[in-house]
C-alpha cells in the first residue's frame, strides 16, 4: 500500500462536472493498493497518518498532528502509484485487481473517518478531477 499525503490548506475532487469531495485545511491522500496488500496494512497505514506531525505549532515548528488541528480529509483512490515505467508505456500489474482494491479503499478511508469527522472521499474507478492548494508544499509517501 502506498500514500501520497499532501498538506493542503483546501482540496476538492470532481466527477461528471459535481464535486464530490471537499476539504479545508488538512490532508489529500492519494491511496494505492498493491496485490499482496492486506486489511492490516490500512490498519498500520491509517494509524501512521493519524500520527504524522506535519503542522506548525505556534513557534513554526513541524510538531502538530493533522488531529491537532481539526483538520479534515480528501482520500482518492490512485491505482497508479503501483505504475511500472520500465518501458514507455506504465504497465499496472503491481495493482490489486479492481474489486478487492476497492473494498481496502472503503476499509481504509472507514478507519480515517472514525478518526477525523471531515474525512471526504473521491469515487473509486472514475474519472477525478482534483483541486489542491498544497501548503508549504509539504508531501509525504508512506509506504
Amino acid at each position: 500500500m502506498k500514500l501520497v499525503i499532501q498538506r493542503v490548506t483546501h482540496a476538492s475532487v470532481t466527477v461528471d462536472n459535481k464535486i464530490c469531495g471537499k476539504i479545508g485545511n488538512g490532508f489529500l491522500v492519494l491511496v494505492g493498493i498493491g496485490k499482496e496488500d492486506t486489511e492490516a496494512d490500512c490498519e498500520r497505514l491509517s494509524a501512521k497518518l493519524m500520527k504524522l506531525r506535519i503542522f506548525s505549532d505556534e513557534n513554526g515548528k513541524t510538531n502538530l498532528s493533522i488531529k491537532d488541528v481539526n483538520g479534515e480529509l480528501l482520500i482518492i483512490s490512485q491505482f497508479t502509484l503501483y505504475a511500472d515505467c520500465k518501458k514507455n508505456r506504465p504497465g499496472f500489474s503491481n495493482a490489486m485487481e479492481p474489486k478487492e482494491a476497492e473494498r481496502l479503499y472503503d476499509y481504509f478511508s472507514e478507519l480515517c473517518a472514525k478518526e477525523i469527522p471531515v474525512t471526504e472521499k473521491g469515487i473509486f474507478g472514475a474519472d477525478m478531477k482534483v483541486e489542491l492548494l498544497n501548503d508549504g508544499p509539504f508531501t509525504i509517501i508512506l509506504e
